[in-house]
């Protein structure tokens, strides 16, 4: 007789670091139309999808909303986790959520495992860094779930000896490989222990490899109770023990590779609790009330994504992505050699200048983390106390102890730290996975690998990017034109890489469009502006000031004396200058004020070359998302002829485009882009109103549909926007019968003209509502016409948005 069922469902959640380093912060990217950036992109296809997963009824309406986090083991990237939790906070409370709710569910132990911190392939990392790797992937976990993780996901499952014992000593308790990772054949329905050199041991989860390769990869997803018998079907018995079928595959699979995966998820776990065909569980659990009796031995170096072991991330194994005919990923060792070297080079710097700022520098950089999580100036004050050494124990250069100042040595200790933090971003796995050198997630590491030169070389005065460059200028592009790494590192990497000046340019050219106050954060800088004015000759603009630039991340900072000249549209001149220790800025001030009083604007350009032209100052000095922003700002009078011309296109030709639609005769392409390009922008308009003018939404939407317009993606994201305002304004006053109305009427027209909008926010928005306050008022029905009116405006909401009635 077959021993108890179990099924665990564990989904790798990750995106690779996307950050720039100077600005520690996400830029547009223009592949994740129209989206912000791939971030936000899969965030709405997977990670808010999966907090909200819909299980539907026969009749495919909304049933129940459940939070799938809660039901199946997890791992987040804790680089993407530190994204979510600023950028997409609902979606991270779910996450953080899930936790509390799986341990209230299966014994104390929670879902949520953690990640070696950013997808470093651990087997190919010093020992020092698999240490820091886990460490801080550790204490990343804690920080967010408030409690220690029982197991640890290795990215990519790469494995060794040396990593186990790395994880062992950190009190990790368990980890999952794929079968082909034991050096024999095992039963992957059986826990095991790993024994180690050390003494220490560790439990391996193996998981079922042709299910979850079936998850991923051949669309086992499309219905949810196909997937629920899927997983059955892998218990036997002919087994007396107890089985956990268990399915490991990247988390993006539910919802951003397989679109409604989440939904299958959902549907296929509810499906077996409810026929009572197994138990869910989560590893914890199982590892408590099923400890492993039987031991197994790793085949070293292996990994999950690459036959050859972990050959992947360092030669032309063969393994790839997408790759054309006559590619090849030659490119990989050089790149793999150079940043080894790098690290290497790097690793004597920091020891170096270590000893005079740290007691142990490696143990400081074990302990970062809590200042990455927490870059408060309290914290940050409290790291440096605890880890710094007596000044005359040894001294920054430059600084006489004991009475030197003590910023500049916490700014030393902090550069130290983004050094290392930087040095080991650049090994993050994604840079070698994909087909060519010239990929984002490559040039992503060149960007980190520049940024921890970058700081090397301010702090040793030791030169490292010529060598660098020499080193990766093998790795050459399978696209001709793009050249080797070393080209594509100097046309995308050097541009962007930033210094303090470049933020005070930034500011000066955002001055003249944007009003701050005194005290402005620009992404990770801090802006205090000490003096500042604006003068105006006709057209013309001046802005002249001071201000100061700090550093949140090192704590750096640098007076600045900025003036700046807009002659309109893309016309910028002028500069930023360091403060000298004897300005004439005074001077100087009073001079351009004075020539711009007249307008006098070639004597005025005059001046700002001959003060101000050391670091000179034009559009491109604007960070790329502000750049675009107020090019398009300046644009605006040109667009706005553009939009006139289309818009009287439209209107004079309208009649008889109707009239071309009533007799099923094709419109002119040029009358068709017209009315296409009018009315989408006249709806972007409305949506973005408020309050919305409902009665000439409704008009325009109906000119759409009788003019076979297409709504574009913009303007179904302006839909979306607008009817999620509608949800939170109600879901904040819920008993406001107009703010019931003014969703419900959105809802309506959503289902009435077929607009293809994602809802889910507002479903969400709805289902809680229908729980938590719906019984309340339909108890309070009979005192009154209002809650009647409320009842029938809400369910009738309710049908609008999808769901049983």
């Amino acid at each position: 007789m077959s021993g108890e069922r179990f099924i665990t469902i564990h989904g790798h959640f990750y995106q690779p670091p996307r950050e720039n380093p100077w600005l520690e912060a996400v830029e547009t990217q223009d592949t994740a139309f129209p989206y912000h950036d791939w971030n936000e992109r899969i965030t709405v296809e997977c990670y808010e999808p999966n907090a909200s997963a819909r299980i539907l009824d026969a009749t495919d309406r909304i049933r129940r909303i459940v939070n799938n986090y809660a039901s199946i083991s997890f791992n987040f990237g804790p680089t993407l986790l530190s994204w979510l939790a600023i950028n997409a906070p609902e979606t991270y409370g779910s996450i953080i959520d899930a936790d509390r709710l799986s341990r209230q569910r299966f014994s104390g132990h929670s879902c949520a495992i953690a990640q070696a911190y950013n997808h470093t392939i651990l087997p190919l990392a010093n020992e020092r860094d698999k240490r820091t790797q886990v460490r801080w992937g550790i204490r990343d976990f804690q920080h967010r779930f408030g409690h220690k993780p029982e197991g640890m996901w290795l990215p990519e499952t790469a494995v060794d000896v040396a990593t186990l014992e790395a994880l062992a000593a950190e009190g990790i308790a368990f980890t999952i490989l794929e079968p082909h990772q034991a050096q024999r054949p095992i039963d992957p329905t059986l826990p095991y222990v790993c024994k180690l050199p050390s003494g220490a041991s560790l439990a391996i989860f193996f998981y079922d490899g042709p299910i979850s390769r079936a998850v991923a990869f051949e669309r086992l997803l499309a219905r949810g109770e196909i997937f629920a018998h899927r997983l059955i079907s892998a218990f036997n018995d002919a087994r007396t023990h107890v089985q956990l079928v268990n399915i490991a595959t990247d988390g993006e699979t539910y919802g951003h590779h397989h679109r409604f995966g989440e939904m299958a998820l959902a549907y296929a776990l509810q499906f077996i609790e409810d026929n009572k065909l197994a138990r869910i569980t989560n590893y914890g659990e199982q590892l408590e009330q099923h400890p492993p009796s039987h031991e197994v031995k790793i085949a070293e170096r292996t990994s999950w994504s690459c036959v050859h072991g972990v050959e992947r991330w360092r030669s032309d194994c063969g393994c790839t992505t997408s790759s054309s005919p006559g590619w090849n990923q030659q490119w990989r060792a050089p790149l793999r050699d150079a940043l080894d070297w790098l690290r290497d080079e790097l690793a004597l710097i920091f020891e170096r200048h270590g000893r005079m700022v740290f007691n142990d520098p490696w143990q400081a950089r074990d302990d970062y983390i809590d200042v990455i999580l927490d870059r408060g100036d309290d914290n940050v004050a409290r790291f440096l106390d605890a880890h710094g050494v007596v000044r005359a124990s040894g001294t920054p250069p430059g600084e006489s102890a004991p009475e030197a100042r003590t910023t500049r040595r916490d700014q030393l200790a902090l550069e130290l730290l983004e050094l290392q933090r930087n040095a080991m971003l650049m090994f993050t796995s994604c840079g070698w996975f994909f087909s060519d050198i010239s990929g984002i997630e490559t040039v992503q590491v060149l960007h980190y690998a520049a940024r921890a030169i970058q700081l090397a070389e301010r702090i040793s005065g030791v030169e490292l990017e010529r060598a660098f460059l020499e080193r990766i200028a093998p790795a050459r592009s399978n696209h001709p034109e793009r050249g080797t790494a070393r080209d594509i590192y100097e046309r995308e990497v050097i541009p962007a890489r930033l210094d303090l000046a470049r933020v005070a340019a930034h500011y000066a050219v955002l001055s003249l469009f944007d009003s701050f106050d005194d005290d402005t954060r620009v992404y990770c800088y801090d802006v205090k502006r000490r003096e500042f004015e604006i003068h105006k000759a006709g057209r013309a603009r001046l802005a002249i000031g001071s201000i100061e630039v700090r550093s949140i991340i090192t704590r750096e900072s640098e007076l600045f004396e900025l003036a700046v000249l807009h002659l309109g549209e893309t016309e910028l001149t002028g500069g930023v200058r360091v403060v000298g220790d004897a300005s004439d800025y005074a001077d100087v001030r009073a001079q351009l004020a004075n020539t711009m009083e007249p307008g006098e604007i070639p004597a005025v350009i005059r001046l700002l070359d001959q003060h101000f032209g050391r670091i000179p100052i034009s559009i491109r000095s604007l960070f790329r998302d502000e750049q675009r922003r107020i090019l398009h700002q300046l644009l605006n009078a040109t667009l706005d002829e553009a939009e006139s011309t289309f818009r009287q296109l439209h209107e004079r030709y309208d009649p008889l485009m109707r009239f071309h639609a009533r007799l099923g005769i094709p419109v002119p392409k040029v009358l068709q882009t017209a009315a296409e390009f009018d009315l989408n922008l006249q709806l972007r308009r409305m949506l973005d109103e408020e309050p919305l003018r409902i009665a000439e939404l409704e008009a325009r939407l109906r000119e759409a549909r009788d003019e076979s317009v297409t709504l574009d993606e913009t303007t179904l994201l302006s839909f979306k926007h607008a009817i999620e305002r509608a949800a939170d304004r109600f879901h904040e006053h819920p008993e406001d019968l107009d703010r019931l109305e003014v969703f419900e009427t959105l809802a309506g027209l959503v289902r009435e003209f077929k607009i293809a909008v994602d809802l889910r926010r507002a479903q969400n928005r709805y289902f809680r509502m229908r729980n938590l306050v719906r019984p309340a008022i339909d108890a309070s029905s009979g005192n009154g016409h209002a809650a009647r009116q409320w009842l029938d405006l809400f369910d009738a909401l309710g049908e609008e948005l999808s769901f049983t009635i």
